[in-house]
């Protein structure tokens, strides 16, 4: 181009893009601003979330501060640490974001846990423990968090550092690493069940509940789901219980009438296919509508390899939504993947209680930012597309009819 300038219509779409997300970044702002004392620690928190939404190849303090234009990283620090703000607060509305931008009647609650793999013993709640995310036993963190998956987004809504009881045994320890006072053991069940009242009582549109093995062999989780009318499936062990008729029977034991080979969602190479068998067991007096049910998934390739998930919704829920919740439990490890990788999930340099949860919940609310980008892009390609369809669809037609009244006045002319 003369004078080396770009045409404008390459211009126009970047700029349109950088003045939405300032924009959209404008409006948390606002939405969160009532949770900051001071309108220092505030600003120094919306240049925290710009940096986990930047280029920087690692989203730590010193980096962020770089990308802040602050010369130490000693503000992003104190953000973490000393400043006066509800990181709760910013949670609620982090939900209340995402019930306006990304929820779907359909929504799928998501719950799981993920290993932050540590250096030394000072890290609140390290200990040698198994890690998902390197899938061993690791010196590591480990966070319970959950998810919410709908047909166009996922996002993780929710957090709670497991602190295990190595820790809550210990006060002097715990005093170190800031933990509240009072703080006692609790399972990774328990939480994910705190996890999942909030969710409801926020009122976000959650269909389903799931999870692993961690969350489905937790009788109490699942009765008191069941108590909340809150349909779940939720994977269980091979030697998991459960009563057919006046018999009781570990899931392994179950006979099995006919495998169906269906998929579960699609995946990166296509539909995940597997066989899968849906066996009815004994219900629960409380609520006669309901039922319980075990479905198993079989690999198509390992025929021996087996998976169990306990399933209790009312009486005419059919396979194929079943199917659709067990398949949406992977959309989770998504959601870790992109937080980690694209706002810095596991990228922090906190010790201690307070700093582990103002991180994350940053990072989360970040990533639904993301999110809610995407979306929105997406939707806007989609317009565009129909768009374009209805514009040549008119012009075909326009061209068809020319054609009809051409050949109309050549024969007539004859």
């Amino acid at each position: 181009m003369e004078n080396g300038q770009e045409p404008a219509g390459c211009v126009e779409p970047e700029v349109e893009e950088a003045s939405a997300w300032a924009n959209g970044l404008e409006q948390m702002g606002g939405r969160i601003r009532r949770h900051f004392a001071r309108g220092g620690p505030f600003r120094r928190a919306m240049a925290y979330l710009k940096g986990l939404l930047g280029v920087a190849e690692r989203k730590n303090g010193w980096q962020l501060a770089e990308a802040a234009g602050n010369k130490t990283p000693y503000g992003m620090q104190n953000l973490l640490h000393r400043s006066v703000w509800d990181a709760d607060g910013v949670r609620d509305d982090l939900q209340s974001y995402v019930k306006e931008h990304l929820a779907e009647p359909e929504g799928v609650a998501v719950l799981d846990e993920t290993g932050f793999v540590k250096k030394g013993d000072k890290s609140v709640g390290v200990q040698r423990q198994y890690s998902g995310t390197a899938g061993r036993i690791e010196n590591c963190q480990v966070g319970v968090f959950l998810g919410y998956a709908t047909s166009k987004a996922r996002v993780l809504i929710d957090r709670a550092l497991y602190l295990p009881e190595s820790w809550t045994k210990d006060p002097e320890r715990c005093g170190e690493a800031e933990v509240p006072e009072g703080t006692t053991f609790k399972a990774k069940s328990q939480l994910g069940r705190e996890l999942l009242e909030r969710a409801f009582e926020h009122g976000l549109p959650i269909s389903w509940v799931t999870g692993d093995e961690v969350y489905g062999r937790d009788g109490k989780l699942r009765r008191w789901l069941e108590q909340q009318e809150r349909p779940f499936v939720l994977a269980v062990a091979s030697n998991h219980y459960v009563w057919l008729g006046f018999e009781q029977l570990t899931v392994s034991q179950l006979p099995i009438p006919a495998w169906r080979r269906l998929s579960a969602g699609a995946g990166s190479k296509g539909p995940r296919l597997y066989d899968w068998a849906l066996i009815p067991v004994n219900g629960f007096a409380d609520n006669p509508d309901w039922r319980r049910w075990i479905l198993i998934r079989r690999n198509v390739e390992r025929p021996d390899e087996l998976a169990y998930y306990a399933v209790s919704a009312p009486a005419q829920t059919t396979l194929a939504e079943m199917l659709r919740v067990a398949g949406t439990r992977w959309t989770i490890e998504e959601c870790f993947e992109m937080a980690k990788n694209e706002v810095g999930l596991d990228q922090y340099e906190v010790r201690q209680w307070t700093g582990w949860y103002r991180h994350i919940t940053l990072s989360m609310m970040a990533l639904a930012f993301l999110v809610t980008v995407q979306k929105q892009k997406a939707e806007k390609r989609g317009r565009l597309r129909q768009s374009l369809s209805r514009k040549t669809g008119s012009l075909q037609a326009f061209r068809q009819q020319r054609q009809q009244q051409e050949s109309r006045q050549r024969i007539s002319s004859r």
